[in-house]
């Protein structure tokens, strides 16, 4: 055991923050399972100061989202010198701009629909590309904000120019892709396997990720061989060629009816969620990878420099 007391950070204050709290929580249980001193905090503006206090061997960094995932805490940990967990400073910032990392996979020969940055507003007037598309913040995860337009809809939707909105005044719009949903976890340099995501809801959204019910998930995914094979190396060349460290998880689109590619990367998550429903953990149990082994690998992982 390299590290003996280890700060899981949660909460924190992006939209994500309750499905942090769970992660966090699930995490640090685990991790005294398996022998660590495990200390929660609720990530707040003053974490610097509350790490300080508990002076940790290393950080487990259970925050989703923004602040927590895109770099900016991990930038944080590296002055203070605290090992911590999953990506660095520059893959977790490159894996937060979903149209960035899309530019830099495509070049690594990754395919993903075709999309562009608009501002905020200009989606919300009208179409700006043929229904059916998707709109989506270009910096946000677990599917907050993210609207299909279909053939039917007259127009976007009105959210967009909710007073309340704040995701960002620049939304990524994308073709939708038909088909089935897949995604791929990478554990070190390892993607694990393929599960099948499967909701009774419009798409895999925020409710359809976390709450009971809101999916099924079908492990090992019933594809053809060769359609594996090609999820799980691409997953691993994304894990890579961002920089990614730690666990990632990389989420597709298969359409077994296309001509020509059928497989579509939608995004990475470099924290993903680590919840009774999540899709990591039950990965790794496939895998013969118990929870408490998975966050006690994760642990041991921690560095700085990533």
């Amino acid at each position: 055991m390299k590290y003996k007391r280890i700060a899981v950070l949660k909460g924190g204050w992006s939209p994500e923050r309750e499905v942090s709290l769970n992660s966090g929580s699930a995490c640090a249980k685990a991790l005294r399972e398996a022998g660590y001193d495990a200390v929660e905090i609720d990530a707040g503006r003053d974490i610097a100061d509350q790490l300080k206090k508990i002076a940790p061997d290393a950080v487990f960094n259970a925050l989703h989202g923004q602040w927590g995932e895109d770099g900016c805490v991990q930038g944080l940990l590296e002055i203070m010198g605290l090992p911590y967990t999953h990506s660095g400073v520059l893959a977790s910032a490159l894996a937060m701009d979903k149209q960035r990392t899309k530019l830099l996979l495509r070049a690594a020969g990754v395919p993903s629909p075709e999309g562009r940055i608009i501002a905020r507003a200009a989606a919300a007037g009208g179409h700006v590309m043929e229904p059916p598309y998707v709109i989506k913040p270009n910096a946000q995860g677990s599917s907050v904000g993210v609207f299909i337009v279909r053939n039917c809809d007259n127009r976007p939707p009105e959210e967009l120019m909710s007073e309340k909105w704040s995701l960002g005044e620049e939304v990524l719009v994308e073709k939708f892709v038909p088909g089935r949903e897949l995604t791929v976890a990478v554990m070190g340099d390892r993607p694990l396997c393929v599960t099948e995501i499967m909701t009774s809801l419009a798409f895999y959204d925020y409710e359809a990720k976390y709450a009971a019910g809101g999916s099924k998930h079908v492990l090992p995914a019933d594809i053809p061989p060769e359609v594996t094979e090609r999820c799980l190396s691409l997953a691993l060349t994304a894990h890579q060629a961002l920089g990614c460290r730690g666990v990632s998880r990389s989420d597709f689109r298969y359409d077994e009816n296309a001509k020509g590619e059928q497989l579509f990367f939608l995004e990475i998550n470099t924290q993903p969620g680590m919840t009774g429903t999540s899709l990591v953990p039950e990965q790794a149990a496939y895998c013969g990878i118990g929870f408490a082994e998975l966050c006690a690998w994760m642990a041991e992982d921690a560095s700085c420099q990533r």
